[in-house]
């Protein structure tokens, strides 16, 4: 069976390894082949066949082999009786707050022993195929990957493949060439032949490779990584000269500006194209060669096929003026770059780029920003020195980002352990019911302790284009080091919380000292337009996204302003002028005057806001009448908060929920899940968008609709069931966050217990 395990219990001695904090709430899987009894084994295969018999109906997995490990370790049972609501019967304190407490008792056993609650942060569907081609090229698949994990990695392939024959963008989208590709090569790399794979695997996928006329019509990414396979030809790819990197900070496009994602995936691609490497041609690449294409591969004319992108791939289609830049460089500025002296500055621009690369690899202990830079860079460094430390340290850190369920392996975006426990903390506070919750509450708040970074990246980090990490958390772990402004803004919360509560419940505040530092963070990722930005602050130009080289995202170069993360900031900010009157007034003061003004002026005409990291105008809505809130504004005194409020009154459901498709982010129009569903995170983000709104203070009907579907809904176990995908990023890739389904429902209950305007006689 597979273990989950935490810290150190994972590190098994590896001299490879190293840590900022003893790698408190790294999480790991191990497969154990003696563990479990022949009844726990059972119960694993039955879910997993559950799963599979049913992914056409929910994608998304429930997470249950950690949930089923962590409820055993914990003998947990529920002894809370179960609550319904009948027709006709109004929502009492007294089934509120028991259905609040079984759902807090539920979650509360799923708690970590490091004090976070684990969780699959997943979803796309090229995370995991990237890992295994860098992993084959260097030799070492099967040496980080037993057999166990090829069982499984091709189970999650197998379980997300559409009735199509492809795969989509992530695990609810239509098929497109970039993942049916990716997915296609990972089955054949994992032993599968041409025709093996459940249900004719990769026969179906290869019909649908071919019908929609071959792998030339991938995407730019898929190009790229099938050029560093061998599977195709780098003259059919477009240049991405690692001469970026020692350009002056003046030129244009340099990479200072970019968005950090953007920036740390084009770094160690640009290496590899300014090094034009291929792996290994063996058998297994040359019969690849000969099944994606509808010609033979030494016909094709590489050249003619660069700017070929299959209508499913191109959600964001290159411009002229693009297309025009990638033909110069790739008719004029390449040949250049391959005569003397002009090749001079190549091997400059590649030592520079590896630096780089060496530099983002130390300050994340190898982990890497995330697990689309982790092969590549991975990669690259095998490149430099197959034997090098560099090389081995990455190998060390793959495990970080494989997480096992009922639906197979896939690799975690990079894990969402603080962002995750910082919500988590909130919705147990919510219900008010501290001294039954105190011992979790003392290990969330060890956990938020050990977690915030204590310094800023290493040496000149500006010359590397960071921004200042001390006293920020990151959206994992303390080991990735990378801050973010709402991971921060969250944890702070929190942090504040808990040192307004007694020590022998949660344990000794967090020093001043170090809130100062979290503060100093969120203040300096405020821009001028009020708006917070998540990584490092704006100030490239709009116009670069005109050069966005990725088809199936947008919103890839530059860094923007989010309406979540300037939210969590207002929210933060707040709690701590309240408690900290003293410091930094006038800077705090004027942030949060400009953060509530972008705020409003976000607001879209139907009185919603867009969510950019979650789906989407309810997640963004929620979030922005609780900014507007934590800044003083009413519902009296405010008209956003009112158009805010009449949205959600207006989106509601006949069963008193609320419901959102993920085409509201692609599409940018507010769209309700078909068959007119509810989905019972977005319903819990309803309900506390108008408890913060003051519906309750004027007709509190539309929340006791809300509350009643939601404690109707719990399962008898005090769980909520697994529904649709909750979480995006840049616009079109969605996102898995398996702990939502807890977070949010327990939340809701909670302010809706609370509530004392609906229990006066209580």
């Amino acid at each position: 069976m597979w273990k989950l395990r935490f810290g150190d219990e994972g590190a098994n001695n590896d001299p490879y390894l190293f840590s900022t904090n003893n790698f408190h709430a790294r999480q790991t899987w191990e497969f154990d082949p003696t563990a479990g009894t022949p009844e726990e084994r059972a119960e694993v295969e039955e879910v997993r066949l559950s799963f599979y018999n049913n992914r056409h109906q929910v994608q998304a997995c429930s997470d249950l082999l950690c949930r089923m490990q962590l409820l055993g370790e914990k003998k947990f049972k529920q002894k809370i009786p179960q609550v319904k609501v009948e027709d006709g019967e109004d929502c009492t304190y007294e089934k509120a707050t028991a259905a609040f407490r079984r759902a807090a008792t539920f979650y509360s056993a799923l708690q970590s022993p490091h004090g976070h609650w684990p969780a699959e942060n997943a979803g796309p569907m090229f995370y995991i195929p990237p890992l295994v081609i860098s992993l084959y090229i260097t030799g070492h698949l099967s040496k980080v990957f037993s057999a166990e994990h090829y069982k499984e990695m091709l189970r999650y392939i197998y379980c997300h493949q559409n009735e199509d024959g492809g795969w989509g963008l992530h695990i609810q989208a239509p098929s497109m060439m970039f993942c049916t590709l990716l997915n296609y090569i990972c089955m054949r790399l994992l032993g599968e032949g041409p025709d093996g794979g459940l249900n004719n695997a990769c026969a179906r996928a290869r019909k649908w490779i071919l019908d929609h006329g071959g792998a030339t019509h991938s995407s730019s990414w898929g190009k790229t990584y099938m050029a560093i396979l061998g599977v195709y030809e780098w003259e059919g790819c477009n240049p991405i000269p690692p001469e970026f990197w020692i350009f002056p900070s003046l030129f244009p496009l340099h990479p200072a500006k970019m968005y950090c994602y953007c920036r740390l995936t084009y770094l160690p691609m640009s290496y590899l194209f300014g090094k034009r490497f291929v792996g290994p041609i063996t058998p297994l690449i040359l019969q690849l060669r000969e099944e994606m294409y509808n010609e033979p591969y030494n016909e094709i004319q590489w050249g003619k096929v660069r700017h070929l992108c299959a209508k499913e791939d191109n959600y964001y289609p290159h411009g002229k003026l693009q297309c025009l830049m990638w033909d110069t460089l790739n008719t004029v500025y390449e040949p250049l770059l391959s005569c003397w002296p002009f090749n001079k500055l190549r091997e400059k621009a590649l030592q520079e780029t590896i630096e780089h690369i060496h530099y983002e690899d130390e300050n994340s202990r190898y982990i890497t920003l995330g697990c689309v830079e982790k092969p590549i860079m991975m990669l690259a460094c095998w490149i430099e020195d197959p034997n090098g430390e560099s090389f081995k340290k990455h190998l060390a850190r793959v495990s970080d980002y494989i997480w096992v369920a009922e639906d197979g392996i896939t690799t975690q975006s990079f894990g969402s352990q603080a962002w995750d426990a910082s919500l988590s903390v909130q919705a147990l506070l919510a219900g008010h019911l501290t001294d039954e919750l105190g011992s979790v509450l003392q290990k969330a708040h060890e956990f938020l302790n050990k977690s915030q970074v204590r310094d800023n990246p290493s040496g000149d980090f500006l010359a590397h284009f960071r921004h200042i990490s001390k006293g920020g958390w990151t959206f994992s772990d303390r080991d990735h080091g990378w801050q973010v402004s709402d991971c921060t803004a969250e944890a702070l919360k929190c942090c504040l919380l808990f040192s307004m509560m007694p020590t022998q419940i949660v344990g000794e505040p967090i020093d001043s000292e170090r809130l100062y530092d979290a503060v100093n963070v969120i203040l300096s990722l405020q821009n001028p337009n009020g708006g917070v930005s998540a990584w490092q602050p704006t100030g490239a130009p709009q116009w670069f996204e005109w050069f966005n080289p990725v088809e199936f995202l947008e919103n890839v170069v530059i860094e923007y302003e989010y309406v979540e993360c300037t939210s969590s900031s207002i929210q933060a900010l707040a709690l701590f002028r309240k408690l900290y009157p003293g410091h930094r007034k006038k800077h705090i003061d004027d942030f949060i005057t400009n953060a509530a003004c972008y705020l409003e002026d976000m607001q879209t005409p139907d009185g919603s806001w867009y969510g950019k990291w979650g789906i989407c105008f309810i997640y963004g809505t929620w979030f922005a009448i609780l900014g507007l809130k934590a800044a003083g504004r009413t519902y009296k005194n405010c008209e956003a908060i009112r158009r805010g409020v009449e949205f959600f009154l207006k989106i509601q459901r006949n069963d008193g929920g609320w419901g959102e498709s993920y085409t509201s982010c692609t599409d940018k129009i507010y769209t309700p899940l078909e068959g007119d569903r509810s989905n019972l995170v977005q319903t819990a983000m309803g309900l506390m968008g108008l408890i913060h709104g003051g519906q309750a203070e004027r007709d509190p009907t539309p929340i006791h609709r809300a509350a009643k579907l939601l404690i109707n809904s719990q399962l008898e176990n005090g769980d909520f069931p697994q529904q649709e995908l909750m979480g995006v990023f840049n616009v079109n890739a969605m996102l898995h966050y398996a702990a939502y389904r807890n977070i949010f429902p327990i939340w809701a209950l909670g302010e809706y217990r609370s509530l004392p305007s609906f229990w006066i006689d209580v």
